[in-house]
């Protein structure tokens, strides 16, 4: 079985082939963070003229790397929502207008079904029950899985995405565009305790998040600082490495919870922030002091790609759940 897999539900197109449901054949991701670097954040309407551009070649090259053809495809995954709509008709548009000339199916993707996906590109061996942390700029949700595509909501974030709390983070401190990486690695050289950021949310008795009030603590820590922090740069990596830890922190803690009150026994950790290393150790650390297993994807299957949506498609394919020609993009999809 041979799946092209297209995703186009933010700033980044994406398009893959997997066959057998886990060998990566191809993995191609046109990034658009030079576009709206000097914005500050993605501006839609660029994203989705980008997709536009791009998204033709960007699937005629997967195909070319893959050694497949189109006539040799057997059904179309495509992230349906959430998203940006925009940018998500564009995908689905191209899947479906395959999907048509080829007469094969179209495996309709949820964009965090996606995410959880790439845990299983290179763990195909995921132990059940297991806690499904997916967390991104634009989504902080824990799920519990019974088994491989069952999910179960058990807490999410009531404010801000944590990645988008990074990368707010970053802007406050002047760092730029994306922002999570730059205080990923400049947080590496600071002391986490040298600035003491709250812990939203902790003890609310429930799985959820919250984070716009660490950003409201950063706001204030940068305006009291401001004058020593632009004469005396070698304090931003302290102001970085406290704000990222109390967002990790909160983002273990939870998870955690999860882990002992439904009795998981394993970890999927996901989604773009899912690359970052301190959330990486941190999960590994508590699963391996749990005896629980951790499950994370490599940095270039955390963020957006074409692979992870093959690989949710393949149980949609093997489910025969196909979308209809006429299925249109849903920006604020639920995964059920």
């Amino acid at each position: 079985m041979v799946i092209l897999g297209i995703e186009t539900s933010c700033d980044e197109t994406a398009a893959a082939v997997l066959r057998n449901g886990k060998e990566v054949l191809a993995d191609l991701v046109s990034s658009q963070v030079d576009l709206h670097k000097k914005y500050g954040g993605v501006v839609p309407e660029l994203a989705c003229r980008r997709h536009i551009e791009v998204i033709g070649p960007l699937v005629q090259e997967a195909l070319e790397k893959s050694g497949y053809t189109l006539s040799q495809l057997e059904a179309i995954a495509v992230t349906v929502g959430p998203g940006l709509i925009g940018a998500l008709l564009v995908g689905v548009s191209f899947g479906k207008s395959l999907s048509y000339a080829l007469k094969i199916p179209l495996l309709p993707v949820h964009h965090l079904e996606g995410h959880i996906a790439a845990a299983f590109i290179e763990h195909p061996n995921i132990v059940f029950p297991s806690v499904a942390l997916v967390v991104s700029g634009g989504h902080t949700n824990l799920y519990y899985m019974s088994q491989k595509g069952q999910y179960r909501l058990l807490g999410k974030t009531i404010d801000d995405a944590a990645g988008e709390a990074l990368d707010k983070g970053a802007r406050m401190l002047g760092l730029g565009y994306p922002g999570g990486p730059v205080i990923d690695r400049l947080a590496e050289k600071g002391n986490p305790d040298k600035i003491p950021f709250p812990r939203p949310y902790r003890f609310s008795g429930n799985y959820d998040f919250s984070f716009s009030g660490l950003k409201t603590a950063l706001m204030q820590v940068v305006s009291q600082n401001d004058r020593d922090l632009r004469q005396d740069s070698s304090g931003y990596p302290d102001v970085a490495a406290g704000y990222q830890t109390a967002i990790v922190e909160c983002l273990v803690e939870k998870t955690l919870l999860a882990v002992e009150k439904e009795g998981a026994k394993g970890i999927l950790l996901v989604g773009g922030v899912a690359a970052n290393t301190l959330l990486r150790r941190k999960i590994r650390e508590e699963g391996k002091r749990l005896g629980v297993e951790t499950y994370i994807p490599s940095s270039r299957y955390c963020t957006d790609n074409g692979a992870m949506i093959a690989m949710a498609g393949v149980l949609h394919y093997k489910q025969g759940h196909f979308a209809p020609l006429h299925v249109n993009p849903d920006p604020n999809l639920e995964l059920l």
